[in-house]
């Protein structure tokens, strides 16, 4: 009888719970950037819609838009697109996830000896990688139409780094949205239902104080303007909301981080029980 020889990864029974679920989330990963390679047009939403938004905003809408105290709406847009670019893979999310449901692959992968969590946590570090690619689009364009950050390297690099936790941390609402829904074309439009009012009922495009005064404390607490803020004023930019005396608004880089917390604590969690319960 011949031996058969495995090698070191397929003794996964071998080794310890934690490096084998690094080693499922390092294979599931591996996965969705191939799949990113060879369908190069699903990195539209992180590529070629930011570039439509700033130059739509910037040149047609920017002119009607005052900024309170002054300063240039260029600089004040690009802090609130940075969040609208990374939150957006949300959707996306959802959609693939789906997919997968939908082509059998999830079955196929709970009938395998794999972490559970590493499915799901595989897939939102994809995403991860699609939003750093869509933070440096939005201040490509940015820089291209006047933006400078004027507030120092260090401080911007806290405002990307920020902008990318909260973008993660959406990205696992995206997750649960997809185990709930039955079909891409459900995620897709429940994503936009989602997605624009978060996004445009914030202070992304427009400052806050010219918004109806019921209308101004859901924009002053929604996670969106608090995640603006926290860039321009990290940027160097316009920062109208800091003239605002909503808890947010005054400490909005504690807030990005409050907010990311709490989703990645209530999602992250949910996805994966989701991921468990789901009927085939």
């Amino acid at each position: 009888m011949t031996a058969t020889t495995l090698s070191p990864a397929d003794l996964t029974a071998e080794r310890g719970p934690f490096l084998q679920f690094l080693g499922d989330v390092w294979v599931l990963t591996r996965r969705s950037l191939a799949r990113i390679r060879r369908e190069p047009e699903t990195l539209s939403n992180v590529t070629i819609q930011p570039v439509m938004f700033i130059l739509m905003f910037a040149y047609v809408f920017g002119g009607a838009i005052g900024i309170p105290g002054g300063g240039n709406y260029h600089a004040y847009l690009v802090g609130g697109m940075l969040g609208m670019s990374l939150a957006q893979t949300a959707p996306g999310t959802a959609v693939a996830v789906v997919s997968d449901m939908e082509t059998g692959l999830i079955d196929r992968f709970r009938s395998l000896p794999m972490s559970r969590a590493a499915v799901l946590t595989a897939r939102t570090i994809a995403d991860l990688l699609t939003q750093v690619i869509g933070a440096a689009v939005t201040a490509l364009v940015g820089l291209a139409i006047g933006w400078r950050i004027t507030g120092g390297a260090g401080p911007a690099v806290e405002a990307f780094a920020l902008a990318l936790l909260f973008g993660y941390a959406f990205t696992w609402a995206g997750v649960c949205l997809g185990m709930v829904l039955r079909s891409a074309e459900a995620a897709q439009q429940t994503g936009f239902i989602i997605f624009l009012p978060l996004t445009f009922i914030s202070s992304a495009f427009v400052p806050t104080q010219g918004m109806p005064g019921w209308l101004q404390p859901v924009a002053e607490w929604n996670p969106m303007s608090s995640l603006a803020a926290a860039c321009r004023e990290l940027f160097g930019n316009p920062n109208p909301a800091a003239a605002v005396h909503a808890w947010p608004a005054q400490h909005p880089e504690l807030a990005v981080v409050c907010w990311s917390v709490a989703m990645l604590l209530v999602f992250a969690p949910l996805a994966v029980h989701l991921y468990r319960t789901k009927a085939r």
